[in-house]
Parts: structure tokens; sequence; C-alpha cells
């Protein structure tokens, strides 16, 4: 091999996303954003101590960005060029985590409402599905970049979906919680029928997306398809034409 030169910089090559995930137990099968097997390229996982249910969703997460902040930068050191999280609500630490990691940031699926919205033909929108609606507040909204007359839909009425992750309990009924999420979407189409497209806000509900979008006959986005898009601009695919760099050859 002649003609390359490698440079150096990482501690580890080839994950581009670095994920800051909470500190749980509860089941997370393929499709959840904390099982490795999800994803189609390799990732970064920090597990930001201390993150829970209460201190994130409850308390937003006020009391320990720092340690947040802290993961994210342990996982650019490590080698990662784009950061998010495991979790929707998380929306209110995205300025900061922007703002002091020095890479980009995607800290909750719902920056995707306002990438949307500008697809849908006139007189629909984008309407949010969550875990809980009354602990979605219009500040995790604001912080989203989406409208503050955004569509929301809680499912924390249903049998098994929140009370898993909630209580993080270390089994899971996977068909009961993807009932869960569906009724979430009938309700989400018997409201508001202007609804054009929905963007999930916690990671959990990634293994039901499909199933979702089928029952529902709409797009639904998740933090997969957010994830997979930062991470198509950290690592452009190779066509393989004549100066193309070879991957994880680049200078940082």
């Amino acid at each position: 091999m002649t003609g390359r030169i490698a440079h150096g910089g990482k501690t580890i090559y080839g994950a581009r996303i670095g994920i800051l995930i909470l500190e749980t137990r509860f089941p997370r099968i393929p499709g959840d954003s904390g099982n490795a097997l999800t994803w189609p390229f390799p990732v970064l996982y920090k597990v930001v101590k201390g993150a829970n249910h209460k201190t994130v969703v409850l308390d937003k997460a006020k009391d320990i960005i720092d340690d947040f902040v802290a993961g994210a930068n342990e996982l650019v050191e490590m080698g990662a060029d784009g950061i998010t999280t495991t979790c929707g609500f998380l929306s209110v630490i995205q300025e900061e985590l922007r703002n002091r990691c020095g890479v980009p940031v995607a800290a909750s699926s719902l920056l995707q409402v306002s990438f949307v919205q500008p697809l849908l033909p006139p007189g629909k929108r984008v309407g949010i599905i969550t875990e809980s609606a009354k602990n979605l507040t219009p500040e995790h909204i604001a912080a989203a970049g989406a409208p503050a007359d955004t569509p929301v839909v809680g499912i924390e009425h249903g049998d098994e979906f929140t009370t898993t992750f909630n209580r993080n309990e270390m089994e899971m009924d996977v068909a009961a919680a993807e009932r869960d999420l569906l009724k979430g979407g009938e309700e989400m189409v018997a409201k508001h029928p202007d609804v054009g497209a929905v963007v999930l806000e916690t990671a959990n509900m990634l293994p039901f997306t499909r199933a979702l979008s089928q029952h529902m006959g709409l797009p639904v986005y998740d933090l997969y398809s957010l994830v997979c898009w930062l991470h198509a601009g950290l690592e452009p695919h190779d066509f393989g034409h004549p100066g193309s760099a070879p991957r994880d050859f680049r200078k940082r």
C-alpha cells in the first residue's frame, strides 16, 4: 500500500456516533437505541451515572447537566464525531451540549419535528407521541425548535410500556408494549386528523416504529432516523471515485 498517510488523534476509530445512555436495567431489545445491535454502524456508549426517570424526565436534568457534558466530552475524546442521547426529554440540554462539546449534537429525536414539517402537504402538521404527555412541557417543545401547538399524545395510560421503563422493570411483555404504542397512534389520528407524520419522543419506542407506521398509515420518525441522518454527514458514503478519502484515514 502506497500513497496513504494515516492520521491519529482518536482512541477508538470507526465509530462516529457517541451515545449518552441513562443508567437503567430495563430490557433494551434490538431496535432500542441502547442495544448496540440496533445500529448499522459502530457506536460508542457512555452511561451517565445518576441519569434516570426522575433526574431526567421529572427534574429536566437540571442537577446532572454537567455529568452529561462530561460524558459527551469523554465520548469525543474516545473518537466520537457526533453526540446523541437515548431520551427525547433531553431536548432541554441540546443547547448546553452543543455549546460545550465541540461536535454536532442531536440530543433528542424531537428535533425532527422542525425537519419534517416543511415536507408535509399544506394543512398537515407533525405530531409527537411520548411516553408521558404530562411531562413533555412547553420547555421541551421549544428547546426542540418545534411549534408550541404541536399535537402531543402520551401512552402513560397503557398496560406495559410506561410501567416497564419508568419503574425500571427487569421484564417486558413486548407485544403488550407494542399495543400501548399502537393505541397512542389511534388516539393521535382520532384527536388530530390533520397530523400527517409522527415523531416518537423516546428511544425505547424504536422497536415498534414500523408497526406504528403501518397501523397509522403515516410516516413515523424516531431516534434511529435522526442518528442515521447525523451519521450520514459524519461518514458520507464512499462511491469509490478517484480522490475519495479512505475511511478512518481523514484528519479530524
